[in-house]
């Protein structure tokens, strides 16, 4: 009888109906496409499965998730805004700034606020994709004993990951020798992405007549990120002359942030340049190039990786606690990727990729290094190791 009873109850367990998920990620797109990629692979194997996302108010999330179908809700956080040190207090331990007064209250509010939401919802398991939210939605999801698990995209984990991968269920992350920062055991599954940039090497004549390109030019892909980047786009502006007397083309996501700056001088641009605000094509865009110039976020290397393209990243140093320098400089030591400082780029980036491009050695090491740190399974691997903690 109590063989039968644990037979039913394993059966029951292990064969449900569908599951629920909520994901907590924003801010930038490092953290919501990859967030994007995992839910989209969880209702592909069930459509029945739900999925609930939390996002940060007025934050870009709130537009995105609901393009590709899903749902959020909203909190009320915000990041610590950070400054120059003379004008941090510091606050029990904590760098304090006059204008993050209302910090401490926000993120109570949002632990609260989150643990109503779980209670809702019910889900299966709370998995954190970084941005502000992540924190308190974790948080509430340790406290109330649910399933949790974090994804960490970067080469060096920000403290709030280094907090809490010490109390969820599962850590993967997207680059190795980080056991130094959590206590268990780590999933190397490496960063999810868009499916859509698994195979675009049979893409590249379509893409070339997409974008108006010449299919007899070497093609530099260049971009600073959605909102654009001030430095890249300067590289651009600065050597409008050697650009347009070289042999080569070049594709520029601007950014929204600069483009109607950038077309008020679209006068003086070659026409071997093609500057667009935004590419929402980017497996069009990846397929088209010979090279790549482009930050170093953790979703645009995973992503980079993934395409096996010759890459010249421009750390921003912009950024909480130098991530992209960091996640460039671990790419370097492997070969797989130029580096030029940003401080240097306005001045060298375009001669040092030109040169690049007229190097046909240095790119097939390039490629070939970059390629073999792809991780193309990764959102089928992290989904995996999900449903094996939910059902098991």
């Amino acid at each position: 009888m109590k063989m039968k009873t644990t037979i039913i109850w394993f059966m029951t367990k292990s064969f449900k109906e569908k599951i629920k998920v909520i994901i907590s990620c924003g801010g930038t797109g490092g953290h919501i496409y990859p967030a994007i990629a995992v839910a989209n692979e969880i209702k592909r194997r069930n459509k029945m499965n739900e999925i609930l996302f939390i996002g940060s108010n007025d934050r870009m999330e709130m537009k995105i998730i609901p393009n590709h179908n899903f749902e959020i809700i909203g909190l009320w956080i915000s990041g610590i805004k950070r400054t120059s040190l003379w004008k941090n207090i510091i606050f029990f331990g904590i760098p304090f700034v006059l204008k993050n007064f209302l910090l401490p209250i926000k993120l109570v509010y949002s632990i609260i606020r989150s643990i109503f939401i779980i209670n809702s919802f019910k889900p299966d398991i709370v998995i954190g994709f970084g941005g502000y939210t992540s924190g308190p939605s974790l948080i509430a999801s340790i406290l109330l004993g649910t399933n949790s698990a974090i994804q960490e995209q970067n080469s060096y984990p920000g403290i709030t990951n280094r907090y809490l991968g010490k109390k969820v269920d599962l850590v993967f992350v997207a680059f190795k020798n980080l056991e130094r920062f959590f206590s268990k055991k780590l999933y190397y599954f490496g960063n999810p992405v868009r499916s859509n940039l698994l195979n675009i090497s049979k893409l590249k004549s379509d893409a070339i007549k997409f974008f108006g390109l010449n299919n007899n030019k070497k093609t530099l892909l260049l971009m600073g990120g959605s909102l654009g980047s001030k430095t890249i786009n300067d590289s651009v502006m600065n050597n409008l002359s050697i650009i347009k007397n070289s042999s080569f083309q070049i594709l520029w996501q601007t950014g929204k942030n600069y483009y109607d700056e950038i077309l008020l001088k679209k006068d003086h641009i070659p026409s071997n340049i093609i500057f667009i605000p935004f590419i929402k094509e980017m497996n069009y865009a990846y397929a088209s190039s010979d090279i790549i110039i482009s930050r170093a976020g953790a979703l645009a290397i995973s992503e980079l990786c993934v395409v096996g393209k010759p890459v010249v990243l421009v750390p921003s140093p912009n950024v909480v606690e130098d991530h992209q320098t960091k996640n460039a400089l671990y790419l370097k030591s492997t070969g797989a990727c130029e580096v030029v400082k940003d401080q240097n780029a306005r001045k060298d980036l375009i001669k040092k990729s030109f040169q690049l491009l007229n190097d046909k050695n240095k790119m097939s090491k390039l490629k070939k290094n970059i390629s073999l740190l792809s991780k193309p399974n990764a959102t089928k691997k992290i989904v995996d190791k999900l449903f094996d903690k939910i059902i098991i």
